[in-house]
């Protein structure tokens, strides 16, 4: 590898809105995020899918159509 070139490799510490504090490397050393996998819905369970305005129900039905 040439000198000089590459960044500094340095322990970070990322801080989530939640409180949450992650330890790691990268090249910046402090780092603030507004969510992270601890308080995320999608890996908390809390995930809900919203159907807006029926589109899975006009999407079952115009299948259904070209089935028959």
């Amino acid at each position: 590898m040439k000198q000089g070139i590459h960044p500094e490799y340095v322990e970070a510490i990322i801080h989530c809105a939640c409180g949450n504090v992650l330890r790691t490397r990268s090249t910046k050393k402090d780092m603030h995020i507004g969510i992270c996998s601890r308080c995320h819905p999608f890996f908390t369970g809390q995930a809900k899918y919203v159907d807006t305005a029926g589109r899975v129900e006009r999407f079952q039905k115009r299948y259904a159509k070209k089935s028959k």
